[in-house]
């Protein structure tokens, strides 16, 4: 056979060069795309701040009320089991949370958060107390502990504080993933979402072995997982000698980061470098951590968030916000823990605001955010159905004293008549009223208490009353602030400073009212009519 196109011809050498050079751009091809699809799917996935918020931890942390745009996402904790029931969610082992709703207002809280564009997830574990899936063994009853918990507060995302015993007790990882991917898949067909992320100990090397194996079950059940959140914090021993806590960090970051791209591999999903980092948190303990030594400064946060921000990480988060101030001059040492303040001297300077400032939610992600939002409040200003009475221009209201005005409860921060309690024009330390939020559409008349006859002496003008001496008047019970006579405790009820009487609040009239029965007294009535507006 003659040759078609006589002259130079390839050697094998050369073939196999060139086919070489053919495979090598074919896959460099196949790398490039694959890693442009890593992009373009890290992109649909918002990277969020969310600042935990010790629920029960006292003084009372206002999240209803974010100081900035970094703290209206906030994660609160810690719901557990309640101690006398296994399979009941408690706030704290505290709260249940009827109890948290009536004594913490805590679901009016989240509602005005959520009205304010904000958004809430609830935080179930920790490592004090016991976890729902440690103590409720009954399969069905803890994935209703879980989905009680997600309706009340219209939570789209939950976190899965596992750590302590929790971590290590196999039959409660087995439990816990099963009723989650239940809960996932009931809302997936009713067209809602639930993220899901689990936040687990880590040190420099990542996360434990027994962290990897949550991650694994929860895979293996059929969790969507949005994340593995890693607790950069109290290091001890594994801390890296010679090294800042930020750069503790980032070790751990880059070690759950390879971790977590086996634990998908093995599982059969293999993620982009870029998705991996997005299903990446890091939660530092801002300021003095529980271990001495170990001070997560502003600087440290400076450099997380920029880091954060590089890596495309999913979530930064902090504990906690209740401790994002200074700690006052009477806090005597500033080396110990305290729940309301981070130990270090932060001057005008704001965790919250540095480390938010690293991750930004995409605009793809703006639908997910808002998605657990209440709609405006249908309920209208009816005495029938509002909590409070509804605010009235010729009443007169004192400090602690609620109202209900254009679906929205308040609470007066002293005496005050006519101010209208949303106008516009009042704002700050100017209005005596304070927004707590929403009206609910399960409220209901809050009963008016009333003491009964002979729970104290009734009140009579010409007796001489010392200090601290009881009367019963028009149903409450007042206590004598000095020497008094002739003096009406009406001007109590009106809010004046200069009555010598001071009202029981309902708590204290509670315990009085208790005591009486206790010794035969009548029993105590209650009323749950309202005045007319």
């Amino acid at each position: 056979m003659s040759d078609r196109f006589p002259g130079r011809k390839l050697s094998v050498v050369r073939v196999g060069v060139l086919i070489g050079a053919v495979v090598a751009a074919a896959a460099g091809g196949v790398a490039a795309w694959g890693n442009f699809q890593d992009v373009r799917a890290a992109e649909a996935i918002p990277s969020v701040f969310s600042g935990y918020v010790d629920v029960t931890a006292t003084p009372r942390y206002a999240f209803e009320a974010p100081v900035s745009k970094e703290a209206d996402k906030v994660v609160l904790s810690f719901v557990v089991a309640d101690p006398k029931d296994p399979c009941t969610p408690s706030w704290g082992a505290a709260y249940s949370l009827s109890d948290a709703a009536a004594s913490l207002d805590l679901d009016r809280r989240v509602a005005r958060l959520q009205q304010l564009g904000g958004t809430v997830a609830v935080s179930f574990g920790g490592l004090t107390n016991q976890e729902l899936a440690v103590s409720c063994t009954d399969p069905a009853k803890l994935k209703s502990a879980y989905d009680a918990v997600v309706s009340r507060y219209n939570v789209s995302s939950i976190d899965l504080d596992v750590e302590g015993e929790a971590l290590s007790n196999s039959a409660a990882l087995q439990r816990r993933s099963a009723a989650i991917a239940a809960i996932q898949q009931d809302r997936q067909r009713e067209g809602k979402t639930l993220s899901v992320w689990l936040t687990l100990p880590a040190d420099p090397n990542g996360l434990t072995a027994a962290g990897t194996d949550a991650v694994s079950r929860m895979i293996t059940a059929g969790v969507d997982l949005a994340g593995v959140n890693a607790m950069t914090m109290d290091y001890g021993g594994s801390k890296l000698p010679g090294r800042s806590m930020y750069e503790n960090a980032v070790s751990a970051a880059e070690a759950t980061h390879r971790q977590l791209t086996g634990l998908y591999r093995a599982a059969g999903s293999e993620l982009g470098s870029e998705t991996v980092w997005r299903k990446v948190g890091l939660t530092p303990m801002i300021g003095q951590n529980d271990i001495a030594g170990e001070i997560f400064t502003l600087k440290d946060a400076q450099e997380l968030s920029a880091y954060a921000s590089a890596h495309g990480v999913g979530r930064l988060s902090m504990w906690s916000l209740n401790r994002d101030r200074t700690c006052s001059q009477n806090f005597p040492d500033v080396t110990k823990v305290s729940d309301g303040c981070s130990g270090v001297d932060q001057g005008g300077s704001s965790f919250a605001t540095i480390l938010g400032a690293g991750v930004m939610a995409s605009p793809s992600a703006a639908p997910a955010a808002t998605a657990g939002q209440t709609p405006a409040p249908a309920v209208s200003d009816d005495p029938s159905t509002s909590p409070y009475p509804v605010w009235s221009e010729t009443a007169a209201y004192t400090a602690g004293e609620r109202i209900v005005w254009h679906s929205n409860v308040y609470e007066a921060k002293w005496w005050t008549r006519a101010d209208t309690p949303d106008d516009p024009v009042l704002q700050g330390t100017a209005t005596p009223w304070r927004i707590i939020g929403p009206v609910l559409a399960g409220d209901r008349p809050t009963p008016q208490l009333t003491a009964p006859a002979g729970t104290a002496p009734d009140w009579q003008p010409a007796k001489v009353y010392r200090k601290g001496d009881r009367v019963l008047f028009e149903g409450r019970v007042f206590e004598a602030k000095w020497w008094t006579q002739t003096d009406s405790p009406e001007a109590s009820l009106q809010g004046s400073p200069d009555s010598p009487w001071s009202k029981l609040r309902d708590e204290e009239l509670l315990k009085v009212m208790a005591a009486a029965t206790a010794t035969s007294a009548p029993t105590a009535s209650t009323t749950a009519s309202a005045p007319a507006p």
